[in-house]
């Protein structure tokens, strides 16, 4: 029997996919990753019977980065990054051991079936499986085709069915142009970013952002924001007058009639009009006509519209209204929301979507409507080629879904409701009135069919008084004449839906990269959002923006970005050479890059004004260990020290508070420890300024603290205060927190497991002694006569903390799976902390890479 293996992309489609084709008849298991579930079935495939196995991966497989020398911020020119440095395909998320997992998984299939979503990121990440899973299937006969890939917009029964009965290829030209774009922005990000942010934090205490970056799309985007303030800034307000006349044709009411000069900015020719007008005592109706007017309704629902709407009428960012339509999706509500087209295709089921609709009370009569009187057929948009209009696609309840997720649902909802109901259709009534030589206009509206906005009822037309019925010749009184002073006012900041549309007009970004680059300007404080979803730019955002204008405004106009999309969709369409986009690309970019190099002096008069330079920000705090003077402590992002005195900067560890550790010194440079706190239930270590950046010893990284410095003699070292492997991950040392007491603890100086143990101690030491058992370093516990909790009033005892009977019940470790190997039984022994290995877990191989700067980087340039 052949076997099939079946990816989609992520864990809950591959089981909704599973069920509607195993028609609920499948067995399901958890994968070695622990993250991804195997569904299995038996049925047919390609005219035989088959073995179907269905998983998924968790978003990318693999992802794009430097090889490890070009990742070093300090030992490599920004300039290489053009074209020297090599990348590489490194695992997105080497946790979940994708790669080794798909591999198990493959291993001996005949097929592969790709049910990756149906988008260019899609595309790509069917290649990685592909990549991971061909070598180990079985190796098919000369001509037999064994990838598949299937086509579906929505988790439904007919979309999956038909997609399976429909199977195509992947298509390799949408995958490149991914890669394309992934390497352009990781090297044209990375090389701008790391150059700024060196040479402006080197220069300026108070900028408040810890990396001063730069991207591609995310540059222009502020850009739009930038310009809108600097509007804003320039606007001189301009003093108009209106001329406003009201007539009574009835007693009680009076009716307000709009000039049609509309407004003077003279106030001496205003004021000759209002002595004109002011001497007729009648207003003469000169014409009435009435017209009957159309509203129509809306197009189908792309990405761009449903994520303005979202921002402008239900108040949620880009990013969160993103993930709520995926949630959306993958649970089968809605069908694909990442989609430019705004036409449904002939064949679409518009009837079976409406019919989902027709039990909810909120439009169960509008639906029951349309069904029995037939629905009109949606307007003619635009057909984007990708995916059919974002359309509900089973029926919901607000208690189902729940907050945001109903607020959106409904919208979604009622949209496509509107895209099949008629237009509003209403009847303009135009009186033109004459006083004196001067013209006046009124205006009513009566809706005669209000259509989709039964539906929709923000776009009904507003109710206005009723005009008085009348024609040509009549006279009404006229109640006032009257001069109204008034100013132009500035345009206000850009609303997300403004910046939206800019984005789209402009072509910066795609409907899925759209809410990512917003939310990268604010978490970098570049903008902050205020009332009405407002985006405001700082002072940092500010002067950024104009030095790109004073140096090459491309690298902040729209422009260029605009051009090189259009170059990755000619990629993806099989018109453009994915090599030659990538080195034309590159060059140009490498050329701006030296030429802005050369010209940061422009920009930095800019920042010369808006920022403090570092001796002039923070407060005193450590001794300098090369000229003992006081070094400042800059709290503002990223916090660190600096000495005016060496004009050296020490970096700090961050998201935490600092303070000066009881005036000891570094044994090896003499510079004053400071002690790193997340707070009372966090951890905290000490730690040396200069040993922090300059590590001392061969087995060190930098950005290390005491808790991990193998110095074999200084009291606050890991050979020291180190107790044992850390109860969780492969790597670490719990290590001593001589601070901690009376309520003592250890941490681990890798992740973020606390052990608190011997509360109310007076004295808790690490003993050169191990233990036998699990060769973790013992510990000598004093306590005071009144609070021990020894046993026979014992005040001191020495023992291991994880072994130790007597210690058993001080301990407390904290996270559900945190035990320690000791407390598991029968899983052997792990190594504790070694003596001729400052302490450290022996014999582990291959220890875990840290993460570095620039596999966090790369995320921030997608």
């Amino acid at each position: 029997m052949k076997t099939v293996l079946m990816v989609a992309e992520k864990p809950s489609l591959a089981q909704s996919i599973a069920k509607i084709l195993s028609r609920g008849n499948m067995s399901s298991r958890k994968g070695l990753n622990g993250a991804c579930s195997v569904h299995e079935y038996a049925g047919s495939f390609v005219g035989q019977s088959a073995h179907f196995k269905m998983t998924s991966v968790c978003g990318h497989v693999m992802t794009l980065d430097f090889i490890g020398k070009y990742n070093s911020w300090d030992k490599v020119d920004p300039a290489e990054l053009f074209s020297k440095a090599p990348t590489e395909k490194k695992e997105a998320n080497p946790k979940l051991t994708m790669v080794k997992f798909l591999q198990v998984e493959g291993r001996g299939c005949d097929y592969i079936v790709l049910w990756l979503d149906c988008d260019k990121e899609g595309e790509n990440i069917c290649f990685e499986v592909l990549d991971a899973v061909l070598p180990v299937m079985n190796k098919p006969r000369s001509t037999e085709r064994t990838v598949y890939r299937a086509k579906f917009s929505s988790i439904t029964d007919t979309d999956i069915c038909n997609a399976m009965n429909h199977l195509g290829e992947p298509n390799r030209n949408e995958a490149l142009s991914v890669d394309a774009r992934q390497e352009l922005d990781l090297r044209i990000g990375c090389a701008f970013t790391r150059f700024q942010t060196k040479y402006f934090q080197g220069k300026y205490g108070n900028l408040d952002s810890s990396l001063i970056s730069f991207g591609p799309c995310q540059t222009p985007t502020l850009g739009f924001c930038v310009e809108r303030h600097d509007k804003i800034q320039s606007f001189k307000p301009e003093t108009y007058w209106v001329l406003q006349a009201k007539v009574n044709p009835e007693k009680e009411n009076s009716l307000t009639l709009d000039w049609d000069r509309v407004r003077v900015f003279d106030r001496e020719v205003a004021q000759m009009f209002l002595n004109i007008t002011k001497m007729e005592k009648e207003a003469k109706v000169e014409s009435v006509s009435k017209k009957e007017k159309v509203k129509q309704r809306p197009l189908a629902l792309n990405t761009v519209e449903m994520l303005r709407v979202a921002s402008a009428a239900l108040g949620m960012g880009p990013q969160h209204a993103m993930q709520i339509a995926e949630r959306l999706y993958t649970q089968g509500y809605i069908s694909y929301p990442r989609t430019e087209t705004t036409h449904y295709p002939e064949n679409f089921d518009l009837k079976g979507c409406l019919r989902q609709q027709a039990n909810n009370p909120y439009w169960a009569e509008t639906v029951k409507a349309l069904l029995s009187e037939g629905i009109n057929r949606p307007r003619k948009g635009h057909d984007a080629g990708d995916h059919p209009p974002i359309t509900p696609m089973r029926a919901a309840t607000e208690a189902e879904l729940g907050g945001d997720g109903w607020r959106l649902y409904e919208y979604i909802t009622r949209h496509f409701i509107a895209t099949v109901s008629a237009d509003c259709k209403y009847l303009q009534t135009t009186i033109s009135f004459s006083i004196g030589p001067e013209r006046f206009t009124c205006i009513g509206k009566v809706v005669t069919s209000p259509g989709f906005t039964e539906i929709m009822p923000w776009h009904s037309i507003p109710l206005e008084e009723s005009l008085p019925h009348c024609e040509r010749g009549d006279v009404f009184p006229i109640g006032e004449m009257k001069l109204l002073e008034k100013q132009t006012s500035p345009p206000d900041y850009l609303t997300e839906a403004e910046l939206i549309t800019l984005m789209e007009k402009h072509g910066i970004g795609t409907d899925a990269s759209i809410p990512v680059h917003i939310n990268n300007i604010c978490q970098r404080n570049y903008v902050t959002v205020e009332s009405g979803r407002r985006l405001k730019p700082t002072n940092l955002g500010i002067v950024l923006v104009h030095g790109y204008y004073k140096i090459d405004a491309e690298l902040v106009l729209p422009t260029i970005r605009s051009a090189v999309e259009k170059q990755l969709n000619l990629i993806a369409l099989g018109k453009a050479n994915y090599h030659q986009v990538l080195e034309h690309t590159l060059d140009i970019f490498k050329r701006k890059f030296h030429y802005f190099v050369d010209s940061i002096a422009g920009m930095d008069e800019l920042m010369e004004v808006s920022f403090s330079p570092l001796a002039a920000t923070g407060k005193p705090l450590s001794r300098c260990g090369k000229c003992h003077r006081f070094m400042k402590y800059i709290q503002a992002k990223p916090s660190r020290l600096h000495c005016s005195h060496c004009d050296d900067t020490y970096s700090l560890p961050q998201n935490g508070t600092i303070k000066l550790y009881k005036e000891l010194r570094c044994p090896l440079d003499d510079f004053e420890l400071v002690l790193w706190s997340s707070g009372s239930r966090g951890k905290s270590y000490p730690l040396c300024p200069y040993c922090y950046n300059h590590p001392p010893f061969r087995d060190m990284k930098k950005g290390m603290g005491c808790n991990e410095c193998t110095h074999p003699t200084c009291q606050h070292s890991l050979s020291m205060l180190g107790i044992g492997q850390c109860v969780e991950c492969e790597n670490g040392v719990l290590v001593l927190d001589s601070t901690s007491g009376p309520k003592w603890k250890m941490a681990c100086n890798k992740c973020n497991v606390i052990v608190h143990f011997f509360e109310n101690a007076h004295k808790v030491r690490v003993s050169p002694e191990t233990c036998d058992s699990c060769e973790a370093a013992l510990v000598d516990v004093d306590f005071n006569k009144a609070k021990s909790p020894l046993p026979g009033d014992e005040t001191q005892h020495s023992g291991c903390v994880f072994c130790d009977p007597v210690f058993q019940d001080l301990v407390e470790l904290k996270h559900a799976a945190m035990r320690h190997p000791m407390h598991r039984g029968g899983q052997g022994r792990r190594q504790g902390r070694g003596r001729g290995k400052g302490r450290r877990p022996g014999g582990r191989p291959n220890p875990k890479k840290p993460k570095d700067k620039m596999a966090a980087l790369a995320a921030y340039f997608v």
